[in-house]
């Protein structure tokens, strides 16, 4: 879906470009922390008792559950419950 015209998506890009490297890093922190906290809310508000290991499974699946072949899913799975 294209909801924004090509011409808004070169000036959006090049407002961004006039920032500097520290400022877009600032920026997309910031856009991941917002992202995990909804995010957390969601699973939060579907499984209440979530153990901390729970979620944090749940955190990857969702974010990058995708990503990955199952097999390297499972050994990244395994290893986020051991760190927990």
């Amino acid at each position: 879906m294209r909801d924004t015209s090509i011409e808004m998506e070169q000036r959006f890009r090049s407002m961004i470009l006039t920032r500097s490297g520290e400022d877009r890093l600032k920026m997309g922190c910031s856009m991941h922390e917002t992202a995990q906290a909804l995010v957390i809310a969601s699973l939060k508000e579907k499984a209440p008792h979530l153990t901390r290991e729970d979620l944090r499974r749940a955190l990857f699946l969702r974010f990058y559950g995708g990503e990955f072949d199952k097999k390297t899913s499972e050994k990244i799975l395994a290893t986020l419950t051991k760190a927990g």
